[in-house]
């Protein structure tokens, strides 16, 4: 582990600064391009099947070696899979936007996504293990707002480039900014690893864990376009691979998912929370601001503005709810900002034909906001309470993982469940596939939060995750398991 360091010192300002940066990109990306979706499809004759492609590619490949990207962290150095990460990224994001054609973009897309596996778990494990624990939850709490910002900013920023420079520049873009954040991190932020560090990492869990993921994603999309045999065979294979990851990962000697860490009930709990909660967000990002331009008649800039109040909101909020979950316990926020957020999705299914921004929007993209700006960081803090410190890359692997796993499945499924049709160009099946839609994300974050307020303990910043007598006494620091590793705390890296 590194010397850890005070947030307010200049390495610590550093830290966050390379890693808001690195993980401000992929969570740019992942907002950006669904604000240029039409005109993507426009230029490269997507259909919907098409565009959602276009997204789950990117989730597919982030979500399925996201955990892969955090134990790589953990033995080989969180700076440098950060670093490698990053660089990765901007190459593919440089090739996405020379893409000719549909196949060429999402081939770029799948190899997106790697990079974003390598780099967005190194940037929250390397304020976990460089910054000291006073100081860790305000770092998390800045991190969140910061990175939700870059997020959040993406709709208004894709659709002016959209509607000035061309779609291609919201992929452009990304090289700069990587370029700085690797600087940053190789100048100014120390190295850390876990000790004891090995080699071995977990390829065949990584390769199961795509074609599970590959096929469930493929049956939802096609099923919901044309159906038949395919996507019979596809959700047959998906699930087989599940099964198969489940089998090869308790049974792996190295494996990038160790069946343990979900020995925790806390930190199994807050990444079910996740699953629901980034289900719903992602749903309301890939349909909203199609809506808004398919049905409401609003340009790519206008549609990516509607969503400058939550902008606003987690630039204010994150942070002190990041306080605020250290001083009075991770429940209350989290509970009432998924509340908060439900309304807000719930209040967009009125959006559709002649919209009105004052009356149909704005109100619902503030209480969204508001939501959100309570919920992250609270969430994010409570992942990382629920696992050793040594084990950062996993918890935070873990979770991102669950993250892009509902937000792909979201994006996938959801067209079949509300009935979009095949032609995005028609504007009534259109607006009843999405209100069905978001009324099922507000469903969706309602659940969410019912189990956190049911589930999460107040003190679990302050205790960690298990205190009954039976924790393993010989992790270090706190120790998020129930019962004790297989070898010392250091045993998956």
């Amino acid at each position: 582990m590194a010397e850890q360091v005070r947030l307010s010192t200049k390495t610590g300002r550093y830290v966050l600064l390379s890693t808001v940066l690195g993980s401000g990109i992929a969570m740019l990306d992942a907002t950006v391009v669904n604000v240029t979706l039409p005109k993507i499809g426009t230029e490269l004759g997507a259909s919907l099947a098409g565009l959602q492609w276009i997204v789950n590619a990117y989730m597919l490949t982030l979500a399925a070696f996201i955990l892969l990207g955090g134990s790589l962290g953990d033995r080989y150095g969180r700076r440098t899979m950060f670093v490698v990460g990053t660089g990765w990224f901007a190459v593919a994001s440089l090739s996405c936007g020379l893409a000719q054609n549909v196949a060429m973009l999402i081939a770029s897309r799948v190899l997106q996504g790697i990079g974003g596996a390598l780099l967005t778990p190194g940037s929250l494990a390397l304020i976990q293990a460089t910054i000291v624990k006073d100081d860790r939850s305000r770092a998390i709490g800045a991190w969140s707002a910061l990175g939700g910002i870059a997020g959040a900013v993406g709709p208004f920023l894709g659709g002016w480039m959209a509607d000035t420079l061309g779609w291609r520049w919201v992929f452009f873009i990304n090289a700069p900014l990587a370029v700085i954040a690797m600087t940053v991190a190789l100048r100014h932020v120390p190295e850390s690893k876990s000790q004891g560090a090995r080699g071995n990492f977990d390829i065949g869990g990584a390769v199961l864990g795509v074609l599970a993921l590959a096929g469930i994603t493929y049956a939802l999309i096609e099923w919901s376009n044309e159906g038949g045999r395919m996507a019979i065979v596809a959700a047959a294979l998906g699930v087989t691979a599940l099964v198969a990851f489940i089998a090869f990962e308790r049974k792996h000697p190295d494996p990038m998912l160790p069946p343990d860490v979900f020995a925790s009930r806390m930190f199994t709990v807050i990444n079910v929370v996740t699953l629901f909660m980034y289900a719903a967000i992602s749903g309301v990002f890939f349909f909203l601001v199609l809506d808004l331009q398919v049905v409401g008649g609003l340009s790519a800039v206008r549609a990516g503005s509607a969503l400058l109040p939550a902008t606003l909101l987690l630039l204010a909020l994150s942070t002190h709810a990041g306080a605020l979950a250290k001083r009075v316990g991770p429940r209350i926020p989290l509970t009432a900002g998924l509340l908060f957020a439900a309304a807000g999705v719930f209040l967009m299914s009125r959006i559709g034909a002649h919209v009105s921004y004052t009356v149909d929007v704005l109100p619902a993209v503030v209480l969204f906001g508001l939501g959100l700006s309570l919920a992250v960081a609270p969430l994010t803090a409570t992942v990382l309470a629920s696992a050793d410190p040594s084990r950062a890359g996993i918890a935070s692997g873990v979770n991102n993982a669950t993250a892009r796993a509902g937000g792909l499945l979201s994006v996938a499924g959801l067209p079949l469940l509300a009935g979009f049709p095949h032609d995005y160009a028609d504007q009534a099946a259109f607006t009843a596939g999405f209100r069905i839609a978001m009324i099922a994300c507000a469903a969706l974050l309602a659940f969410s939060s019912g189990l956190a307020w049911l589930m999460i303990r107040g003190d679990v910043l302050e205790t960690g995750p298990d205190t009954r007598a039976n924790a393993a006494p010989q992790c270090r620091m706190h120790c998020a398991l129930s019962a004790p590793p297989l070898e010392p705390a250091d045993r998956h890296g």
